[in-house]
């Protein structure tokens, strides 16, 4: 099969795949309130990146930082939506599972906090 042929398909999948992104965020907005809340200070901090960094790389350092605290909070969204799909029961696996997500998370907001203070006051 040559390449043009195989072109559509790819574009289909990448189509159907941006669907799947877009069903994952919006899942996410509706059902994760730690989510909600950094989608919230996202239109809070972005502009406020965009007013106090003086330079394009202090700029990307402060929304990329905050862009990785959404990416990991996604993540742990997924974990902890997948531990509970597996049961509702206690295990020692399932609390383990979901307390590494939010230490994720947190290890992400101060490395975004970290950031941020570093480039207003370094």
């Amino acid at each position: 099969m040559s390449a043009y042929n195989q072109t559509p398909n790819h574009l289909v999948r990448l189509y159907k795949a941006s669907g799947y992104s877009l069903a994952g965020l919006k899942s996410t907005f509706k059902y994760e309130q730690a989510f909600r809340l950094e989608i919230y200070l996202s239109i809070i901090l972005i502009p406020l990146a965009v007013w106090l960094a003086n330079t394009p790389i202090e700029l990307v350092l402060m929304i990329g930082s905050w862009v990785i605290v959404m990416i990991v909070e996604l993540l742990n969204s997924a974990v902890e939506a997948t531990v509970d799909r597996i049961g509702s029961e206690m295990h020692e696996l399932s609390g383990r599972a979901k307390d590494i997500g939010s230490a994720a998370v947190m290890m992400s907001v101060l490395l975004s906090l970290f950031t941020w203070l570093a480039i207003l006051f370094l």
